[in-house]
């Protein structure tokens, strides 16, 4: 609370707009729910945006430039081991990436700031489509034989699955909001962060890039935390229940992630890895 009325407070010192912008922030003259939406929209879905576009900005530039040969290669050599594959394929998927992905962006945006505009859950839906086809596209059960890869198939497919819930609850009132919240954060965002954090500890440790038995229940337990979390928003009579028991596997998972990957990050047991 006091963190969201200083900073509010430092934007109203702004000349001239100052307090346009205190207004814009807090969602009128006093902090409420408003304001709770849109400071989560701009550390959730704003600043991802900017990252997203600085990384688009750094897709072309390696597209045009090049990228600098390592100090044992030629430039040529460079170029023979996948350079000229790797600017064909970002040239094709970069347009449709950059459409696909920022129409359901735009749509979350949008929502943070207009939660009932119908308009806006139209967006929402026509992106999950999209996304969804572009997954099918990805041809995902092709990774089944590794779970490494395939996880991250899934943890998109919780982004597509989200953004279409949180469209039909704009449209339709008796789709909780909620569900579709928890399938972005609790599905998405916490698939993702467990996938992303299993492969990079693997490769910098020295393991191989494959999912162990230990490495696949932590994706189960997240994955099923999630799966129970949205269906307790439409399970009034076990939704207590269902609340306790997603609570237990979303920690598990985070501290089986701990006792299995924490050690392989320790100095000494990096080294000796090495």
């Amino acid at each position: 609370y006091w963190a969201t009325q200083v900073g509010t407070n430092i934007a109203g010192t702004t000349p001239v707009v100052g307090a346009l912008l205190v207004k814009l922030l807090r969602g009128g003259s006093q902090l409420g729910v408003a304001t709770l939406t849109r400071f989560y929209a701009l550390h959730v879905l704003l600043l991802p945006a900017m990252l997203v576009g600085i990384a688009m900005l750094h897709l072309i530039m390696v597209i045009r430039q090049g990228i600098a040969p390592r100090t044992d290669q030629s430039t040529a050599a460079c170029a023979f081991a996948g350079l000229s594959a790797f600017g064909y394929f970002t040239k094709r998927d970069l347009g449709p990436i950059g459409a696909f992905c920022g129409m359901a962006l735009f749509g979350l945006i949008g929502w943070a700031f207009f939660p009932l505009f119908r308009p806006v859950g139209l967006l929402l839906l026509l992106g999950a489509v999209l996304n969804l086809w572009r997954l099918w596209r990805w041809r995902g059960v092709a990774t089944a034989a590794e779970p490494l890869l395939l996880v991250l198939h899934i943890g998109y497919a919780w982004l597509v699955l989200g953004a279409g819930l949180l469209g039909l609850s704009v449209l339709d009132s008796n789709v909780p909001q909620s569900a579709a919240i928890h399938a972005l954060t609790a599905g998405a965002i916490g698939t993702m962060i467990l996938a992303v954090m299993t492969r990079v500890t693997r490769g910098h440790s020295g393991r191989a890039l494959s999912a162990d038995r230990g490495t696949v229940a932590i994706y189960l337990l997240v994955n099923i935390a999630a799966i129970t979390r949205v269906v307790a928003e439409v399970g009034d009579a076990w939704a207590t229940p269902l609340l306790i028991a997603s609570a237990i596997l979303w920690i598990g998972a985070f501290v089986l992630f701990i006792s299995l990957y924490g050690p392989l990050l320790l100095p000494e047991r990096a080294h000796r890895l090495r």
